[in-house]
């Protein structure tokens, strides 16, 4: 019952000076805010490196040539092969799900009066069950493709509108430019994926296809891998790279192997950091908040020492006078952690709307700033309600 009084006590006294209330809260506001729309965007970052990572297929992985520690000269011998790639396949038949040759084009393209450009990633047979991606006509590269480096292609919908319009591009030729020489690839496929932010972010007219990987060239400085559900992929990785090295009797270090769930990994752990860091910067301001909450405080109990010689002339006792202090800091702060938090939400909102990601927030994250924003209220508040609760009632009566 007491309690509920005290807060009727610190509402009303709120609401009989708004203005200075609020000026009071504003350092809590500011910080709360910033620390809720920090976190909150550096969630949506993660899901949406999540969400790409996952396009790929967690179970990705790469080997590639590193060359010597020490400094010797790589040589074409030193490249992998297709002779690799098969003894990996024949070494590890169970634990790797797909191989190929990492290969990368691009070219100039021109059909009619219809400019873009291409990206042209090697792939092997059955790429697409390890790609988040949708085909909508024609087929994906087979291993008949690969084995006869046939000048294929498969592009994605937006291409096939662009240089075909309303027609069917299946079978279409577009003439790329490989190594300075032009050549004609044959349209296999159309597929369709879910955009990300990383599309937009690319120019108009480039888009990603897909080529038998030996239609470009027979030899690599890079594996491009899955490993089979079931196989840890760290471990796994590492032994097909000692083996590689054995293989082509190159010392540790040569070839490296590296994963898309390690760099998952590593990214999330840098961006949780950078939130971690920039959000406890942010936190200061309720230190700031907190200093004016006590200063306010302070002013309030020069302003109110009449009404507390009343209270105690009337049997308040010391222990009511510093809650009544206490509850009204608390709450003081605790609005302003409230208002922050709708502050922070509607940034992290606004923000993350033109990466085209919606906005995470974290519930605990919430509870924690409005509650250490609360205990900054109290913390702050201590010393003022209790040179309250000490005043004397009869200098108090006599205050004017």
């Amino acid at each position: 019952m007491l309690l509920l009084e005290n807060i009727k006590l610190a509402l009303a006294a709120i609401r009989g000076n708004k203005m200075r209330s609020f000026l009071t809260m504003l350092g809590i506001i500011i910080g709360v805010g910033a620390v809720i729309a920090i976190v909150s965007i550096g969630n949506g970052a993660k899901s949406l490196t999540d969400d790409l990572f996952a396009s790929y297929g967690k179970n990705k992985a790469y080997i590639y040539l590193m060359g010597d520690p020490d400094g010797g000269v790589v040589t074409q011998e030193d490249f992998f092969t297709e002779a690799d790639l098969d003894m990996l396949k024949e070494r590890f038949p169970d634990a790797l799900a797909y191989g190929a040759l990492s290969q990368f084009q691009s070219s100039n393209v021109q059909i009619g009066k219809v400019k873009g450009r291409l990206q042209m990633f090697g792939a092997g047979g059955g790429y697409q069950r390890f790609r988040a991606m949708e085909m909508i006509r024609g087929r994906m590269i087979s291993e008949e493709d690969v084995r006869h480096a046939r000048d294929l292609i498969v592009i994605p919908q937006e291409a096939a509108q662009r240089f075909f319009g309303a027609g069917d591009a299946l079978g279409k030729l577009i003439p790329v430019t490989i190594n300075q020489e032009i050549r004609e690839f044959a349209v296999l496929g159309v597929y369709r994926r879910e955009k990300s932010i990383f599309d937009s972010l690319a120019a108009g007219d480039s888009f990603e296809t897909y080529v038998p990987y030996t239609a470009l060239s027979t030899q690599s400085v890079e594996m491009d891998l899955h490993i089979a559900e079931g196989y840890a992929v760290g471990t796994t990785l590492n032994s097909m790279t000692d083996y590689l090295s054995r293989l082509k009797r190159k010392p540790e270090g040569y070839y490296i192997g590296t994963s898309v769930e390690a760099e998952q990994t590593m990214i999330d752990g840098v961006l949780g950091s950078l939130s971690t860091a920039i959000g406890a910067i942010a936190a200061i301001s309720l230190l700031v908040g907190g200093v004016g909450i006590m200063n306010i405080m302070l002013v309030s109990v020069t302003e109110r020492t009449r009404e507390i010689g009343i209270r105690k002339s009337l049997g308040a006792k010391t222990g009511d006078i510093l809650l009544q202090f206490l509850v009204e800091a608390m709450i003081l702060s605790a609005i302003g952690g409230l208002i922050g938090t709708g502050i922070g939400i509607g940034a992290a909102s606004v923000g993350l709307s033109f990466a085209g990601a919606s906005v995470q927030v974290d519930p605990r994250v919430v509870l924690t700033a409005v509650g250490f924003s609360a205990g900054v209220g109290m913390f702050f508040g201590l010393y003022p309600a209790r040179k309250a609760a000490k005043l004397d009632p009869i200098e108090a009566l006599r205050y004017e």
